[in-house]
Parts: C-alpha cells; structure tokens; sequence
C-alpha cells in the first residue's frame, strides 16, 4: 500500500501557503480567487488545492458563495472589533488562570523574554516586532497550562495579523514591551485583578482607531502590500 504522508505534507504545504497569502491580504478583499492560477502558481493539482481553500473558509479566513466560488475576505472594521473584542475577553480568562497555574521558573522565564527583547532593533515593515508581540501573548496562554487557550489565541492573532502590522508600524514598540513587563509583573504578584485590566487596557488601547488603521491597511494594499511581498519571500525559500 502506497504511504499517504508524502501527500499529506503535500496538502499541507498548500494550505500554509494558500493561508499565508490570505492572511497578509496578498488576495485584495472581497476577490475572487481563480483557482486555475492559484494551482498553476503553486504547482499543484486542483484536489489539495481545494481542500486547503474549504478548510481556510471553516477557519474563517476566506469566504465562498454558493455555484460563484472562493473569495478573499473583506477588511471589516466592524469584524476588526469583533475580534478584538473577543481576544480581550479571552486574554482575560487566560491571566486570571496563569495567575494560579503558572510556576514561578514560566513567569521568570516570560519576564527574560520581554527583557531581552525590549530593546532589539525594528525592522522597517514591523515584522520582527509583531511576531515579539504574538508570541508574548502565545506564552501568556501556554502559562494556563490549557491547550485550548493557545489555539484560540493563534487563530486569533492570525485573523488580526494584518491588522496588527498596520498599526504597529506607527512607532509604539517601547508603550508596548513596557506594557507586557507590567502584565509579567502582575502575574509574579498573583495579582489576577490587576492583570486582567492591564491585558484589557493593552488590548483595547487602540480599538478607537480601527477605521484609521482599516484605511491605512486597504491603501497599503492596493499601492504595494510589503507584508504580502515579505511573506512571499519567506514562502519561496520552500517548495510546495
């Protein structure tokens, strides 16, 4: 009998990058994608193809429409807040339990990290500190000792990459590693209470300006996109 996994790492390779592009908005919003090409341009068959595109709809990372196909997903300010809204409430729940799970050596530990890297340098499209950021908070949910918080919060954070990216181009890096130091801080304390308004007040902080960063996201783009390029280029160090 033929092994399967060659195929099953295939189909997943497919999905990464499929995903990857929907994630960036290297589909504009609301296009429709031609999965001709899109097979073409990842040389591979229709069937993986397909496949990864119903699982990025579960996921809610493409939308489809009945007999009309795949599209890209809107840039929604009011799903923005949504989202936001959701990980606030989520991140919350997670704190007030790190407070009680979490050892001591995982909160010295998460303390070194926002240490260490307080004061490394940006690089110019804000990659380098988004991914700070999203694993910060991917280590605040691995401290609850519960899986099903780390999973919420990476699909999260890949639903509001984009987003995220936009706005953290806007020179803010010292406010938020100060802001994680002072949540690690709160959670040495097994302070819950105050940890859960510090995760809230670094949450919400800049849902007042999510129309502003929506529309400095559709010209980003629409006049180039460097996320998407950026990610591309990663992609490319890999085969399908």
């Amino acid at each position: 009998m033929a092994d399967p996994t060659p195929q099953l790492r295939s189909a997943d390779r497919v999905y990464d990058a499929v995903k990857s592009m929907a994630i960036t908005y290297g589909f504009r919003p609301g296009e429709r994608l031609n999965e001709v090409d899109l097979a073409r341009q990842l040389n591979v068959s229709r069937t993986p193809l397909r496949e990864a595109l119903n699982r990025l709809v579960t996921e809610g990372f493409l939308t489809t429409r009945l007999n009309k196909g795949f599209f890209a997903r809107t840039l929604d300010p009011s799903e923005v807040f949504n989202l936001y809204e959701f990980r606030s409430a989520v991140e919350q729940a997670m704190v007030s339990i790190a407070c009680e799970r979490a050892t001591k050596q995982e909160l010295l530990a998460l303390e070194k990290f926002v240490l260490a890297n307080k004061d490394e340098k940006e690089d110019v499209l804000a990659t380098k500190l988004l991914k700070l950021d999203e694993e910060f908070h991917e280590r605040l949910a691995q401290a609850t000792h519960n899986e099903e918080f780390l999973r919420s919060i990476r699909s999260i954070n890949a639903r509001i990459h984009f987003v995220r990216w936009i706005d953290m181009q806007s020179g803010r890096r010292a406010h938020t590693q100060n802001e994680h130091l002072q949540i690690v801080h709160a959670l040495k304390r097994r302070d819950a209470d105050g940890a859960r308004g510090l995760i809230r007040g670094h949450i919400s902080r800049r849902l007042d300006q999510i129309v502003e960063v929506i529309r400095t996201g559709f010209a980003e783009i629409y006049m180039g996109n460097g996320l998407a390029t950026h990610a591309e280029g990663i992609g490319r160090s890999g085969s399908i």
